[in-house]
């Protein structure tokens, strides 16, 4: 059965591709506002939820898949950048340091819905204003959490990874096909 997802994403699209999983895409527009009580842990899940119940009502009883990325340092949650200020604040922070990122994934389906949060540990090389400055104007990192994108150019910061590569570009595909196979979903 072809799975929702929840997502415009074009990184989870291409990632579920790959991995030969079959879907259609209807976006989610919901507010990601953290509430400030709020655990990092529990507002990627809470957004992966509220992404899959919003498209839920336009499945047509087909199982939809959501997620939601973000980036962790220092306590501090990095999302996408407001502007280009704020992306290079953001990689100065993770400059020659580790950090995390965090995806929620829910699934939601007529026999079960799940949440699974993965974690995957990032060391970035120590980075120059001059490479910060660069990087930012290839406007590569203005819609992705944490101001980079992985499997872009900001492959030549990322001295180190410890967990799922594909955590990292948006969607834990192995724990997409972990959920799918508990829900019983036939994935071809």
């Amino acid at each position: 059965m072809r799975l929702i997802l929840a997502s415009a994403s074009p990184r989870r699209a291409e990632l579920l591709r790959a991995a030969g999983i079959e879907f259609d895409v209807v976006s989610a527009d919901i507010d990601e506002t953290m509430d400030a009580e709020e655990w990092p842990d529990g507002y990627v899940r809470r957004l992966a939820q509220t992404k899959a119940e919003a498209v839920r009502a336009q499945a047509g009883g087909r199982p939809v898949l959501a997620a939601d990325t973000i980036v962790l340092i220092d306590n501090q949650v990095l999302g996408k950048p407001a502007d280009a200020d704020d992306a290079k604040r953001m990689l100065r922070l993770l400059s020659g340091r580790e950090h995390t990122v965090m995806t929620a994934v829910h699934l939601v389906c007529e026999s079960k819905n799940q949440t699974s949060v993965e974690r995957t540990v990032v060391e970035f090389a120590p980075l120059t204003d001059a490479e910060i400055d660069w990087y930012v104007a290839s406007g590569e990192a203005m819609d992705k959490a944490g101001a980079y994108a992985i499997q872009g150019l900001a492959s030549r910061f990322a001295a180190r990874i410890s967990g799922s590569y594909s955590n990292v570009v948006g969607l834990p595909v192995a724990v997409v096909y972990q959920l799918c196979t508990n829900a019983g979903l036939l994935i071809s």
